[in-house]
């Protein structure tokens, strides 16, 4: 077949899940072709490694200004990504594909290429736009505290209003695709809670060429894996590891591609409080990465509502075990008792589960090696390309 890709990713879980798509349609024998924009990243896992990768023009409005510059924000945010993908979609026409497979775009995740592509079309939807549907710490639609004043009141109309477009925008994005494919049951069920759509699960692989056990020796640290953003939870890590009795206290290392500069001031004085030692390491590489997990005695994971959650099955593969949070996707990758600990949210939780896993070196490592075992029946890449490839014939 010739596919049509179509993304604005940064790094992270997100871009890798893309381009083990696309590596995995390549080596079908499929001719692949892909369109993005000149604020894609394009050093992690780069898709030109792989196949002819067109950038295309598009210039969003800067962030920030007066009261009346946010307002107009929105509307030509949209308008810019328009403009973009009506050239894209102009040519990706002109290649004539069978189908165009459409990834996500920070701020607006349904981005609206397929209304401007004739080929049926499908978008690998992450999650919706979960700030304009949750409480990210507080639910954005909740009326203010106190009466405004006359300009609080117009910041305020402006923002609503923003809200209100983009779930338009989003809502209308949605629905000119062909088909909706997310990575989790629970990732379906927010779409369908969140735009009215009713998408196809279709589970993401792990990449065991790159994410293996190496039989290295396991040393007395937790790691941590995720952006150093609120919604990543690091906080919650800290204060589980600050759970443990601080005569057996772990380090906690923390690999991040990205750390939010003011979240990031939290995370470290939280975690001086707490006599935690905080190691972050940002920007590692893959390889830094798989020899940490390889290393790590456990790993603790507590991502608020994470869709999927690939770094869990990625640390069972280099045979590390999870402590991990019951929210979200991972309810469905990982399993209690077989490649991790599933706990409730609390910090004492949390940290009762690295205490079993730190106390008993030797059973973390026997939930180690189940769980590498576990992560290959479940995860392997070679079936997940199998279910994507089944959803573009049948868009097809």
């Amino acid at each position: 077949m010739k596919i049509a890709i179509w993304h604005n990713m940064p790094s992270g879980g997100g871009k890798r899940a893309l381009f083990d798509q696309v590596r995995g349609l390549v080596g079908r024998g499929h001719e692949v072709r892909a369109w993005t924009t000149p604020l894609a990243n394009q050093t992690f896992l780069p898709l030109g490694d792989l196949i002819e990768e067109r950038i295309l023009p598009y210039s969003p409005p800067p962030e920030g200004g007066s009261a009346l510059h946010r307002i107009s924000l929105t509307p030509r945010k949209i308008e810019a990504m328009h403009a973009h993908c009506r050239q894209a979609g102009s040519e990706i026409d002109a290649w004539r594909p069978v189908v165009l497979l459409s990834h996500t775009t920070p701020g607006i995740h349904t981005p609206p290429i397929a209304r401007y592509v004739h080929s049926p079309s499908a978008l690998y939807l992450q999650e919706p736009t979960r700030g304009l549907y949750e409480a990210l710490p507080v639910f954005p639609w909740i009326a203010p505290e106190r009466k405004l004043g006359p300009k609080e009141c117009l910041v305020d109309w402006g923002r609503m209003r923003s809200m209100r477009l983009q779930v338009r925008e989003e809502y209308d994005n949605a629905r000119a695709f062909d088909r909706i494919l997310v990575n989790s049951f629970f990732s379906r069920e927010s779409v369908l809670r969140c735009l009215g759509l009713e998408p196809e699960v279709c589970y993401l692989g792990v990449d065991f060429g790159l994410f293996e056990d190496r039989g290295l020796a396991r040393e007395p640290f937790v790691v941590g894996l995720g952006s150093i953003h609120p919604r990543k939870n690091v906080t919650r890590a800290v204060e589980g590891v600050g759970a443990v009795r601080k005569e057996v206290r772990p380090p906690l290392v923390w690999v991040g591609d990205v750390a939010t500069p003011e979240y990031g001031q939290e995370v470290r004085a939280l975690a001086e409080s707490l006599d935690v030692d905080f190691r972050p390491l940002i920007g590692i590489t893959d390889a830094q990465l798989v020899d940490v997990l390889n290393r790590a005695t456990a790993m603790i994971y507590c991502s608020r509502l994470e869709p999927f959650g690939y770094a869990p099955i990625e640390a069972n593969a280099c045979g590390c075990p999870v402590v991990a949070v019951a929210e979200g996707g991972i309810r469905e990758t990982v399993i209690d008792g077989i490649n991790g600990l599933v706990v409730d949210g609390s910090a004492s939780a949390l940290g009762a589960g690295l205490t079993r896993l730190l106390a008993d070196p030797e059973a973390a490592a026997r939930m180690g090696r189940r769980a590498g075992e576990d992560v290959r029946a479940r995860w392997a890449m070679e079936p997940a390309i199998d279910r994507l490839e089944a959803h573009l014939r049948q868009i097809a």
